[in-house]
């Protein structure tokens, strides 16, 4: 018997088929839109190129199209080699300028140079002489010392001074050309090669530097010792054996094993700085936080060397070294020096009384160990030598000073004399007199109680001359 047909099955039917052509119709709909808006964008773009491919020469337009027209703005960017198409451009309408940098690269090798000889050993590196195998150029080779104790080995003083370096750019500072490494993991400073030390040649010479000759050192010195404080950089180790001299009579600042940036107020440092013959008072006595008084220290302790060609206050220790300072540059009171006591080793001093004035008391001898210097000279070594550092001159200073302008003018540094070179030529001799610069990390020594009040026994009975100087014109 034939199964009779549901009632619901036609309706059913209907509303199917109802839906499915509805459906259907809305795709081809979305077809055509997408259709025409896909043809409407490729009307716009070749508009758009055929554009951008006329010349400006053939669109001519009359000024008052361009007077109705907003102004164009400038390319600024450099042009691009291969142009994005317009529909990148508007997809990202903004770009970056990107800069070219310098990037980091690995370190030359040192076996590209041949070491020629031994030049010195510092307190913390070996120096030696050698050759480029490439180019031929000489250099100075500095092995830095490494510490085992330090994380990497390698000593924050090393790390300063290729940072310090890497910064300088100035005629009076000896210049790093690059790091190299070896297999064995030191490290070297490629340095330009100068062919003296300002130490050896006042050793060697048979006569002292002429006045003019002493002045162009002088200046130059200056000159370097202003650059690095201008640039908030503290030496802290000048001596004559740290300046280099050419045989063009140009003079260089090295080693740089000491120096560190400052700012301004200067921080806590160490006053176990300095070598001991050039080191300034307040160091002496303690000080941590100091300035670019004791670089100028040091500049005036150079100074006096130049003028007798012997280091100017060669104490044996901490002790000696006061007591020489001050017999040459007095007792410091409260009106020359304020607040010197207040300093950590001053204050078990016990320094002579206060003499009345005259010439045996216990004020500065400079004029009396220099009686051929000029005027302009010795206020310009005694400003240098001032116990309180706050009346020393600045760099800038000494090179603006009197002495520099009076006759006999600095001589041209190409009229300079020229001195066989021994840093070239042997390994230099080991100079045990000369003290060693302080050690990173080295003990302060304490003075205690010391007594000062016989420094000046005897300068009474001294024979004293006419009063009179003579001026060199």
């Amino acid at each position: 018997m034939a199964s009779k047909a549901s009632r619901w099955a036609s309706n059913d039917d209907e509303d199917d088929a109802a839906a499915a052509a509805k459906i259907k119709k809305e795709k081809e709909e979305k077809k055509k839109r997408l259709k025409a808006e896909k043809a409407r964008q490729q009307l716009q773009l070749e508009a758009e190129r055929q554009a951008a491919q006329q010349p400006q020469a053939q669109q001519p337009q009359s000024q008052d199209d361009d007077r109705d027209r907003p102004m164009k703005r400038r390319r600024l960017s450099p042009e691009q080699p291969n142009p994005p198409t317009p529909a990148a451009t508007s997809s990202d309408s903004s770009k970056l300028l990107r800069f070219e940098s310098g990037a980091f690269g690995r370190s030359r090798d040192v076996e590209e140079y041949d070491k020629l000889n031994d030049i010195e050993e510092g307190a913390y590196g070996f120096v030696a002489r050698a050759r480029h195998v490439s180019s031929g150029r000489i250099v100075a080779l500095k092995r830095l010392k490494l510490d085992a104790k330090a994380r990497g080995g390698l000593p924050v003083t090393g790390l300063r001074e290729i940072q310090i370096l890497k910064d300088c750019r100035h005629r009076n500072v000896v210049q790093l050309r690059e790091v190299v490494t070896s297999r064995l993991e030191n490290i070297f400073l490629v340095l330009e090669f100068v062919e003296h030390d300002l130490k050896s040649i006042l050793e060697d010479m048979p006569e002292p530097f002429l006045a003019s000759e002493i002045k162009t050192l002088l200046l130059q010195l200056a000159s370097g010792v202003a650059y690095l404080h201008d640039h908030w950089i503290l030496h802290r180790d000048l001596k004559t054996s740290n300046l280099l001299l050419n045989n063009r009579g140009q003079l260089k600042i090295a080693d740089f094993g000491m120096a560190r940036y400052v700012g301004d107020p200067p921080p806590q440092l160490t006053q176990l700085v300095v070598t001991l013959w050039y080191r300034a008072p307040e160091l002496l006595l303690g000080a941590s936080r100091y300035g670019q008084a004791i670089d100028m220290w040091s500049v005036g302790c150079i100074f006096g060397e130049l003028l007798t060609r012997e280091p100017l206050l060669q104490g044996k220790n901490e002790v000696d070294e006061l007591s020489k300072i001050f017999a040459l540059c007095g007792i410091p009171t409260d009106e020359s020096w304020p607040g010197f006591r207040r300093l950590p080793n001053a204050k078990g001093l016990r320094l002579p009384p206060k003499t009345g004035g005259g010439g045996g008391g216990g004020g500065s001898q400079i004029r009396a160990k220099f009686p051929l210097l000029t005027a302009a000279g010795v206020e310009l070594l005694g400003g240098l030598l001032a116990l309180d550092p706050e009346k020393r001159p600045t760099a800038k200073q000494v090179l603006e000073h009197e002495y520099f302008k009076q006759d006999p003018r600095p001589k041209q540094e190409a009229m300079f004399p020229t001195f066989p070179s021994k840093a070239g030529q042997e390994k230099r001799r080991r100079r045990n007199d000369t003290p060693n610069a302080p050690v990173r990390g080295q003990q302060v020594k304490e003075l205690g109680a010391v007594d000062f009040s016989g420094i000046f026994a005897g300068r009474e009975a001294e024979e004293r001359g006419g009063g009179f100087s003579l001026r060199m014109v």
